[in-house]
């Protein structure tokens, strides 16, 4: 799984792993946001259609930047095979608050020593993982 590094502007000491997304334009379906999402922080061109129905759902509450959001959460999952990761496309706050990126396994998250979000995203990467050889 691809996971973005970076922090909250107002707490820069506490950097921590989230994945890719972000808010749905008016009018776009959260498969087309989600693709667009994809293809603007990473570089990654992916049709809305391809991503399927979402894999999870949650809501999710947190800080930045001294504000408080509430927020419903939609996964996807796109499987790419070998591919170039371009952070170039991101909007201004978010280059000037994400510190790179790294390929993950469900193990490698487990191990970052820092904190990801959502907490959840190791079983849930294990679910959505086939098993060797199949």
């Amino acid at each position: 799984m691809l996971l973005l590094r970076g922090f909250d502007p107002a707490d820069p000491g506490h950097p921590f792993w989230f994945t890719v997304g972000g808010g749905a334009d008016p009018g776009e379906s959260l498969a087309e946001a989600a693709a667009r999402e994809l293809r603007e922080e990473v570089g990654i061109a992916a049709d809305a259609a391809s991503l399927g129905d979402p894999v999870w759902r949650r809501v999710a509450r947190f800080g930045f930047d001294g504000t408080r959001y509430q927020q419903e959460e939609e996964y996807f999952v796109f499987r790419v095979g070998s591919c170039e990761v371009s952070l170039d496309g991101m909007e201004d706050v978010e280059k000037q608050t994400v510190t790179g990126y790294r390929w993950c396994s469900a193990d490698d998250i487990e191990s970052l020593g820092e904190r990801v979000a959502p907490a959840d995203l190791p079983r849930i990467l294990r679910e959505l993982t086939p098993p060797p050889g199949s």
